[in-house]
């Protein structure tokens, strides 16, 4: 990555040339443009928040010790809230440019949501969790912790309208948590073959955007009536013909058979082996959008309209590592480590299926 930001404009032939360079002391890390105040906010490598106006005042911040992995500017408040890979989150004020508050995690802050009203962060590591913190002026209090990804947080989206939280992570999948509900509810997604690293959510169609590093695009019905997946159970013994496990030392040495491995129906979360788990299946309605295992049982049961996709998947054809969209002028905008840059032409996502408009311009 460069050590310069620029502004790219478009020309009456249809291509965007830049048109203002600034040289920055440290590589880009990832940046942030606020179009009311006409802010632009970058990170760095070095750890450092730089400022920059319309009328092309620029300050400087150290606000990390290391790489600035995400920001979020609040005009309400007038503060930039950054996560870095110092393994801490931490919020200065725009018109002081003093250091408010910082709080260390126990991996690398990865990436940051923000709500604006009720100065709620929310921030995704690498070990995998999200950690929901109140913050004041000179002080923070840790709300909550969220645990339900396999592999560390790469992406977040937040709605303030209904209150939920949207996640993407490297064990592929993408989780829903409704923290306006009160209730503890989580939608798991799982239709990605690579690393979920892009995500945002139309309100307005109640539709989910999600992007991997393999160039999915993934346009999930939000507004389906869903499950939660099961929470796996504890077992010794298959819970549905009763042979020990292999670590199951005594059953085996009582009953002179050889232990089993250990697997999971993703419909009634029982501990099952493989004998007793041979089918597959997809089942949308709980997030399973290619054919995951389950039990007989289980599969039995599942009717051929249970089978029908709730999502549409397209190939992005390039690494996909961010994604932005306007949805007012239905556009969305990717890129990637491949240096590549694509434009899509969205317009048909109001009111409708992306799967009609969707081709790169």
């Amino acid at each position: 990555v460069k050590r310069i930001r620029a502004v790219w404009l478009k020309r009456d032939s249809g291509q965007y040339w830049p048109s203002i360079y600034h040289t920055v002391s440290s590589p880009c890390s990832c940046m942030s443009y606020h179009h009311d105040s006409r802010r632009i906010f970058i990170g760095q490598d070095n750890g450092a928040v730089v400022v920059s106006e319309a009328n092309s005042n620029k300050w400087l911040v150290q606000s990390h010790q290391n790489r600035v992995s995400d920001m979020v500017f609040s005009l309400e408040s007038e503060w930039v809230v950054s996560t870095g890979h110092d393994k801490s989150v931490s919020w200065m004020c725009t018109q002081s440019g003093s250091m408010l508050g910082r709080h260390y995690f126990t991996a690398w802050a990865s990436c940051l949501q923000y709500d604006h009203e009720t100065q709620h962060a929310f921030v995704g590591d690498y070990s995998g969790q999200i950690t929901l913190l109140k913050l004041e002026n000179q002080t923070y209090s840790i709300i909550t912790t969220l645990k339900g990804h396999e592999g560390s947080i790469a992406t977040l989206w937040w709605d303030p309208v209904q209150r939920l939280l949207f996640s993407g992570a490297s064990d592929h999948s993408v989780i829903m948590w409704d923290i306006g509900g009160r209730k503890g509810r989580t939608l798991l997604l799982q239709g990605h073959h690579e690393r979920v690293q892009a995500l945002r959510y139309l309100q307005l169609t109640r539709q989910l955007l999600s992007c991997s590093a393999d160039g999915g695009i993934a346009v999930w019905n939000m507004d389906a009536q869903r499950e939660e997946a099961p929470q796996w159970l504890d077992s010794d013994s298959c819970q549905k013909c009763e042979q020990p496990f292999f670590w199951n030392i005594k059953q085996m040495w009582d009953t002179k058979t050889l232990g089993l491995r250990q697997h999971h129906c993703r419909k009634c979360g029982k501990a099952v082996c493989g004998k007793c788990s041979s089918k597959r299946s997809t089942f949308p309605i709980m997030g399973f959008e290619f054919p995951v295992r389950v039990c007989d049982a289980c599969f039995d049961t599942i009717k051929e309209e249970d089978r029908t996709a709730l999502a549409t998947f397209h190939e992005g054809k390039h690494n996909i590592a961010h994604m932005d969209m306007d949805p007012s002028r239905g556009l969305m905008v990717t890129c990637g480590s491949d240096r590549i840059v694509k434009i899509w032409d969205v317009t048909q996502v109001v009111g409708c299926s992306l799967a009609t408009g969707f081709s790169p311009r």
